[in-house]
């Protein structure tokens, strides 16, 4: 196994990461581990796809014209 050394943390961070680590029962140096594997193995992002996504979320439908009383009656509607 190698050895990494970190410098210059900032203390704040570095209670986070204790406060977490025992919350999760594990050394510092476990936790610390633990969220480099994580980010290490996330999935990348597709950002052609989610930008395609969030415009077809965003297309209004033909023949409605969105004002501010609709996006009011809409977002009472929501919360309901």
């Amino acid at each position: 196994m190698a050895t990494l050394t970190i410098k210059n943390i900032p203390e704040p961070l570095v209670k986070r990461l204790k406060q977490q680590a025992a919350a999760h029962r594990r050394s510092l140096n476990f936790q610390v581990i633990s969220y480099l594997e994580q980010m290490t193995h996330s999935i990348p992002i597709d950002a052609d796809a989610l930008l395609a996504r969030a415009r077809a979320l965003r297309r209004t439908p033909k023949g409605m014209k969105l004002t501010d009383r609709i996006l009011d009656e809409l977002k009472v509607a929501g919360r309901s």
